[in-house]
């Protein structure tokens, strides 16, 4: 059985790897706009500034295949909030 919501889904997620323990999966998002929009806030929200200062790159991925049958693949590295605003959020 094949069920389809959309004619092109755009599932995408915000993976967060560091240097000194497993990546974390900090936002799931149905569009790469969503995903830009909001996983700043993730990020502040989430992760504690120890955390924060441990992290290394934030990857955009997007879901590749059908649903049962797919893979996460890379689509872009998204900046890392600056220093700076993250003692400001705090």
């Amino acid at each position: 059985m094949i069920v389809t919501t959309e004619s092109k889904a755009q599932n995408c997620r915000v993976m967060v790897a560091f240097d000194d323990r497993h990546d974390a999966l900090i936002f799931v998002g149905r569009s790469s706009t969503h995903v830009r929009q909001e996983y700043i806030d993730s990020f502040m929200e989430l992760l504690d500034e120890e955390e924060r200062g441990h992290a290394t790159t934030i990857q955009m991925q997007q879901w590749s295949g059908s649903p049962d049958a797919g893979r996460w693949v890379h689509k872009t590295d998204l900046k890392l909030p600056a220093p700076a605003l993250v003692r400001v959020a705090a």
